[in-house]
């Protein structure tokens, strides 16, 4: 049975109920639907907690995709606490103020694209910070420049919007897929898009905010010589 990923049609939604499916013997929980983002795309899993039916409570420190079994995520608590059972009910609670940290600044990371529409090689998200690499011929770039216009398209107010295509409409459209290194989530016929108003529309899996205004400010913070044509640009929320 596989894990309804409920943040992928609300990022919003903090909690839901579940169900436990089963608990592997890494001690792995599988539950029928979460509100917990799972690593991928250069966004890492989410933290949280399950609220067990007699109030006791499993911390959770992070999801991942079961690696035998794509369609399910499995919810990696914490040493050291003592498991459910399958058919247990649980309620999923997510560490919403980190994730919301990374949804401002992922949301940023595609509007970093646009201001540096170079092919992308590579990319992280963390808690309030991340970073692009870029595929740039020798040449400098200005801190203050990207800066002023990275800022300058979040003060756009635009709104973030998603929709869905098929993985044959994906094909026929090669030039929506920025990332070099990181390949847009397959494997159920479809495959979603971000918009950020007419400003960018890119694949993607991740969550993001809804309007660019709740990213605030941002400053770059850093641009690494990564190779010969590779430049790694940080930034932070401010």
């Amino acid at each position: 049975m596989p894990t309804e990923l409920l943040f992928r049609e609300d990022a919003y939604l903090a909690e839901t109920p579940a169900t436990v499916i089963s608990v592997n013997e890494r001690g792995g929980i599988v539950l029928d639907r979460t509100v917990l983002y799972a690593t991928g795309g250069g966004q890492p899993g989410d933290s949280g907690n399950l609220k067990r039916a007699d109030g006791s409570v499993i911390a959770i420190g992070t999801a991942i995709y079961d690696p035998e079994d794509k369609s399910r995520v499995l919810h990696v608590p914490l040493e050291g606490q003592s498991l459910p059972q399958a058919g247990d009910a649980v309620t999923v609670v997510l560490d919403w103020e980190k994730r919301l940290k990374r949804m401002r600044i992922h949301t940023a990371l595609h509007l970093l694209s646009v201001v540096l529409s170079y092919p992308v090689t590579g990319g992280s998200i963390g808690d309030g910070d991340g970073r692009l690499d870029f595929d740039i011929p020798e040449g400098g770039l200005d801190k203050a420049e990207i800066n002023e216009k990275l800022n300058a398209l979040i003060a756009r107010n635009a709104d973030v919007t998603e929709s869905w295509i098929t993985d044959a409409e994906l094909d026929a459209n090669p030039g929506l897929v920025k990332t070099m290194s990181v390949k847009p989530p397959r494997g159920s016929g479809r495959v979603r898009l971000v918009a950020i108003g007419d400003i960018d529309l890119q694949p993607c899996g991740g969550t993001h905010v809804r309007n660019t205004r709740e990213i605030g400010l941002v400053a770059v913070t850093d641009i690494e010589k990564k190779g010969k044509q590779n430049r790694r640009v940080r930034i932070a929320l401010a």
